[in-house]
């Protein structure tokens, strides 16, 4: 899923290091909104406001935890 993930979001967020380890801090909210967009259409998942926190964004692996989270 990782793979996948980095996939759907590197040609929408072309100027985010999505293998950074503090992705959270290179986000700007129009790109936290894109990912929650995306994701959840992607993988028919809800993410809320309250799922974006620096823990849940902090690297794509934990975006990924996320996802799967929610998928149970």
């Amino acid at each position: 899923m990782r793979e996948e993930v980095i996939g759907l979001l590197e040609n929408l967020l072309p100027l985010v290091n999505l293998e950074s380890e503090f992705l959270f801090s290179e986000l700007s909210s129009l790109d936290i909104t894109t990912i929650m967009l995306v994701l959840s259409e992607h993988y028919k998942v809800e993410l809320s406001h309250e799922d974006v926190t620096p823990r849940n964004f902090k690297n794509i692996d934990s975006i990924v935890a996320l996802v799967q989270s929610k998928q149970k």
